[in-house]
């Protein structure tokens, strides 16, 4: 085994060894809690820019496949688990963790105790640092973790984005799409335009799936050439980092909102929350997992949601025009607005889950509903 360590900007060092690529990166350190589901998480384009660490101890066991994959490769910086398991066992099964890494040549560390970790997280907040294998010096690693760019102010949405519009056709496994039912796509005049930021695929899946012909553009799209697209509605989608920076995602959104339906996720109703007048904040270790309780409002359901963000909105910026739908029920923060004249939601959750609960799929067909619709 390759020795390598963890440094962070506060001084602490973890020791413990290479898997993946070899090498050295530095990103913000953030840890996710799902006990399943690795496989999602390293394809997530929302993860651009930082070192996840997984909190359950045995990751690797079910191996990867080319069916779970959210993006074309992974984005995030580095991974982080307590355990590599080395032998996976599942039918689905095309290779194993450390060979999926080393392949899209992401540095993996193993053998810390994440719990740790994860403390010392909780405690500090999420923080800079560095994972190597080529430099062990303590003194060295923490100097490059200070100096590390962290996130606030950066704009990762271009380097996670499509480049160009594409047509997208691509529907839900069969089992998710048995519980959502299924639609002809080619028989549908209804047209969903995703604003791409850092689109997980099971987003485009689900609106594939209930019959809508579906086509992405790169999230610096202008609202005229979105307009001219003829869309029944628009998705603003999930994506990394600071919302603050991304002046030509609001300032576009903000030119829609009344032209057609919209609905946000993760990022996208942090952007959308910004058009309208709101402001965000930095959480300080974020949510990040399959396991966060949210409240309904209106119904007074709690949904067990599928959650990544380090960022939400203000509550005291909130604009008069818009109301809070969901609140996050660990630290009551909003998970949830709607615009209160216009055909216009967003959630801070995943509803498309890949991986998690289910419970939120429901915000599809309140979408879905909603299209070719405008209130005023």
């Amino acid at each position: 085994m390759v020795t390598a360590k963890l440094a962070l900007e506060d001084g602490s060092i973890f020791t413990g060894h290479s898997f993946g690529a070899e090498g050295e990166v530095d990103g913000e350190v953030v840890f996710n809690t799902a006990m399943t589901g690795y496989q999602e998480i390293l394809t997530d384009p929302s993860y651009r820019g930082q070192i996840v660490t997984m909190t359950y101890p045995e990751i690797g066991n079910y191996g990867v496949n080319s069916i779970d994959i959210e993006h074309q490769s992974p984005s995030l910086a580095g991974f982080i688990v307590r355990e590599e398991s080395r032998i996976y066992s599942n039918y689905r099964a095309e290779g194993g963790l450390g060979d999926y890494l080393k392949q899209h040549n992401i540095p993996g560390l193993a053998g810390i105790d994440t719990r740790a970790l994860v403390r010392r997280i909780r405690t500090v907040g999420a923080m800079r640092g560095v994972i190597s294998c080529t430099d062990l010096d303590d003194n060295s690693l923490v100097a490059k973790a200070k100096a590390a760019p962290g996130l606030l102010g950066r704009d990762l949405v271009r380097e996670v984005m499509s480049k160009e519009s594409y047509a997208w056709d691509q529907r839900l496994d069969d089992w998710t799409a048995a519980e959502v039912g299924v639609s002809d796509p080619s028989s549908s005049d209804r047209h969903v335009v995703c604003m791409d930021f850092g689109m997980k695929w099971n987003i485009p899946r689900h609106f594939a799936s209930r019959g809508n012909r579906v086509t992405i553009v790169p999230g610096d799209t202008k609202a005229a050439d979105i307009l001219k697209l003829e869309p029944c509605g628009v998705f603003l989608s999930n994506g990394p980092g600071d919302p603050e920076p991304l002046d030509y995602a609001y300032e576009t959104i903000g030119q829609l909102i009344g032209q057609t339906p919209i609905f946000g996720i993760c990022l996208g109703h942090q952007l959308l929350s910004i058009a309208c007048g709101a402001k965000t904040f930095k959480l300080k270790f974020g949510h990040r997992g399959v396991n966060q309780p949210v409240l309904d409002l209106e119904t007074g359901k709690v949904e067990i949601t599928t959650q990544n963000h380090g960022f939400a909105v203000e509550d005291e910026s909130l604009p008069d025009c818009l109301e809070v739908t969901h609140r996050n029920l660990n630290d009551d923060t909003i998970a949830g607005v709607r615009h209160r004249e216009e055909t216009v939601f967003g959630v801070q959750y995943h509803p498309e889950a890949a991986s998690g609960p289910h419970d939120s799929h429901y915000l599809f067909n309140r979408f879905q509903q909603q299209l070719g619709t405008v209130k005023t």
